[in-house]
Parts: structure tokens; sequence; C-alpha cells
């Protein structure tokens, strides 16, 4: 039954006969008493369980094997919590000629109860042999009961090892299907977002009122938003469940364009808001560019949200000694501290009061830098708050 992993004690036996620790102290009885035989067993009202054993005589008792319980003297030992002990079996004034020693050959023998740390019992440590040997010695009997304690300690710790670990298990196996449920649902939502878009472009075709247009303007920024929702929650998932983000680096990638189509969109979005524009990459720049745009994207819209209204966004780009520098600016109010620290986190905002969304736009911004080697700072100086994106020019094979 413990072979096919459906024993009644399987958790207990393979604990003890995969410690290490268990393995060091049976070698040490059997060296300290001179016996050729030790083990520990689990010992229960009708039942006695070889859990580890180190078997020198060839009793033929291996991990998992059960005598019966009347066959032991382990059931004296439970009922008792007393320790059995005697040299030789033939002089000893208790055990002399007793029925199970005659069974089994045994001649010295030692049993000390293992009780864990709430005084419950668990089993015995044994030391067998089929000649006489010393047991009884006060020093033999002091190390088999400081053994016998700190095998039960040691269950205790193991337990509640075993027990964290499967709780964290738990944990994750909820977080991947939790992160399972989100790529699914992000996935689901983009056909009909896809649809309502298509839509709206048709009736930007057709004749309409100043009421009309304002509310087809309107309808186009939240149709905008809600593709920068998805595609974050996409893009996270992608993260999450395949082991990190992954980008293909183009040599003298199209960044200029890519980006300048970033901000042609959140323009038509938000026409509200002034966009400043200044690309200065004087030199081929081997980037992502669809994912470097994404990023600028996130920085955009997360500074659009936050712009004192009729101040402008600034976003520039340059390349200096071998780095990709986007400057994503706007003005506002001052980001504390505090909350710099944690703007990167997944499901982070940086405002209490006016922060919208899932939180993954400065996050996704950030898993894009990294992946390209590079990184993105905040500082906040004089009412702007500026978001850099510094990214290494990469080669094309990475």
């Amino acid at each position: 039954m413990f072979q096919a992993g459906n024993h009644d004690f399987q958790s207990d036996i393979e604990m003890l006969a995969s410690s290490e620790l268990v393995g060091t102290i049976l070698e040490t009885v059997m060296l300290a008493t001179d016996t050729r035989f030790a083990a520990v067993a689990r010992v229960t009202a009708d039942r006695w369980v070889a859990c580890r054993t180190v078997d020198e005589v060839n009793f033929g008792l291996a991990s998992g094997d059960e005598i019966e319980i009347q066959s032991t003297f382990c059931q004296s030992v439970r009922e008792s919590a007393q320790k059995v002990l005697f040299n030789d079996v033939a002089t000893d004034d208790v055990y002399r000629n007793h029925p199970i020693a005659m069974k089994f050959g045994i001649v010295s023998y030692a049993s000390i109860p293992i009780l864990r740390s709430d005084g419950t019992f668990f089993g015995t440590l044994c030391a067998i042999d089929t000649v006489p040997r010393n047991i009884k010695h006060p020093r033999a009997v002091a190390m088999l009961e400081m053994f016998a304690d700190l095998i039960g300690r040691s269950l205790e710790t193991e337990e509640r090892l075993s027990a964290q670990e499967e709780l964290v298990e738990n944990e994750r196996r909820l977080a991947r299907l939790q992160e399972e449920f989100v790529a699914v649902l992000g996935h689901d939502l983009r056909n009909p977002v896809a649809a309502f878009e298509a839509g709206l472009r048709q009736l930007g075709h057709e004749p309409l009122s100043d009421r009309g247009n304002t509310l087809l303007s309107l309808m186009r920024a939240t149709v905008r938003r809600m593709n920068d929702l998805i595609e974050n929650i996409m893009l996270h998932a992608k993260n999450r469940l395949g082991g990190g983000l992954r980008i293909s680096a183009v040599p003298d990638a199209p960044l200029a364009q890519a980006i300048t189509e970033v901000v042609e969109e959140i323009r038509a979005a938000t026409p509200e808001q002034e966009i400043r524009l200044d690309l200065a990459f004087d030199r081929p720049v081997s980037c992502d560019p669809a994912r470097v745009a994404q990023a600028v994207s996130n920085l955009l819209s997360n500074a659009a949200r936050h712009s004192l209204p009729g101040t402008p966004v600034e976003l520039h780009g340059t390349v200096e000694g071998g780095v990709t520098l986007i400057t994503v600016s706007n003005h506002g109010e001052e980001v504390p501290e505090s909350v710099r620290e944690r703007l990167f986190k997944p499901f982070e905002r940086g405002s209490e009061e006016r922060g919208e969304g899932l939180g993954l736009g400065l996050y996704i911004a950030a898993s894009i830098a990294t992946a390209h080697g590079g990184r993105i700072a905040v500082d906040c100086e004089g009412g702007v708050t500026r978001f850099t994106l510094s990214l290494p020019v990469l080669p094309a094979e990475a």
C-alpha cells in the first residue's frame, strides 16, 4: 500500500523515510548501542507500521511494512508511555523468555516512546539485536531518549512545513486559475469591442449634429480606453502565464512612426488634451517598436488622466550614448514618495482619489522596459511629473 501511494499513514512514512535527520539518528543509535537494527515506527492502538529502518540483522522490515501490534513490545510502550529496555532477554528479570522475543529471536531490545510537543503519542524509536548488548547503560538510554524527543519535535516542524507548502501550492494554483480567467476574459472582450469600434467608424462617415459629433468623440475615447485595458490585461496574463514578457527586437525599428501613431490616436480620442510631440531619433534604433509604443501609450494615458486642466502633456524622444530616452511629462499634483515605490506594481494606482482602471498600465510599461533591459524612472519637480523610459539600443538577435 505504501509503494502504491495509498497507505493510511502515507504522509508519516514518506516524511520519515525521506528525512536526513532521522536517517542520521538511526545510524547513530546503532553505533552507540552496538545494535544491528534500528527503526522509527508509527504505533496506534491496533497497528505497528515501520516508517524508517536500518536493518543489518535481515529482519526484512522496510518502510511501510507492518507486523501485528500484539507481536511487539510497542503496545505496552504506547499504553504506558514508558520505555522498554533489556540487555539480554535470557537473564532479564522482567522479560526473561518473553514470547515476543522468542518469536523473533530478539535478545537485546530498546523501545522509546516518541511524543509530539503537545504530548500526543506518535510511535517508537527502536534498537534491536539478536545478541546481548549493553542497551541499558545510562548514557545509551539518555541518548535514546534525546533522539526520540528530537524526532518528535522534527515531526511537528515537518508537518507545519508540509502544511505551509500545501497552502502555498493551493494559492499558486488559485492565482494561476485567476490569471487564466483574466486571459480568457480579455480575449473574449476583444470581439465585441472591435465590433463597437467598427460601428463608430461607420458613424463617423454619416452626417451628424454638433451634439452627435461630441457624443461620437466621447464614445471613441471610451473605446480606446477599453482597448487599452484589454491589451494590458492580455499582456499581463501572457507575462504571468508565459513565464515573462517576450520582445522581438527589430533592427532600425520604425520607432518614431509607432510613437507618432499612438500620439495621434490619443489626440483623436481626447481632443481636449494638448499633447506636444518632439522626437529626435538621429540614429537607427533597434527595439520592439510595437511593445515600446504600447509602453508609451500607457504613459501618455496616465499623464493625460492626471494632468491639470488646460496644461499640455509633453513627449520627448532622443538617443544619447546608446540609450533611447523617451520622456512623458505633465503638470499636476506631485506623486508622493510612498506612492512612487509601488507605482509600477500590478493593480496599484497612483492616486487613491482619482484611481481608475485596473492599475496595470504603469506595470505593463515597466515590464516592457525590463524586457528590453531598460527601466522607467519617475521624478517630480516644480509641479511637473516626468516618467522617463530608458532603453538600451538592442542588437537585432535580442
